[in-house]
């Protein structure tokens, strides 16, 4: 059983900034891509960035230059540094993870944090 676990989100003023993490755990064998994804009622879930397993990454245009993926390896963590937060950057955002977990590669979703920015 592999979990993907987020943290971080949360109420923030519009130009301040917040970290979110997803640590996955239990039967992992190798990670490969990881991202982070965002979703507000009655749209479509829509990708804000991603990291590949040598550390490539991609942003979606409109967090470029404001939002910054990383991972931590060893940690078996992705992060997402959001920075000049905006009230339209308010969802629930989730992170996912390609794993293998020693039989064959799966696509893993997290639960989904909350992150609301006011005006």
């Amino acid at each position: 059983q592999v979990q993907l676990v987020e943290s971080g989100g949360g109420l923030v003023q519009a130009g301040g900034s917040l970290r979110l993490s997803c640590a996955a755990s239990g039967s992992i064998v190798s990670i490969y891509d990881m991202g982070w994804y965002r979703q507000v009622p009655g749209k479509q879930r829509e990708l804000v960035a991603a990291i590949t397993s040598e550390g490539s990454t991609n942003y979606a245009d409109s967090v470029k230059g404001r939002f910054t993926i990383s991972r931590d390896n060893a940690k078996n963590t992705v992060y997402l540094q959001m920075n000049s937060l905006k009230p339209e950057d308010t969802a629930v955002y989730y992170c996912n993870a390609h794993i293998y977990n020693g039989r064959y590669v799966g696509l893993y979703w997290g639960q989904g944090t909350q992150v609301t920015v006011s005006s």
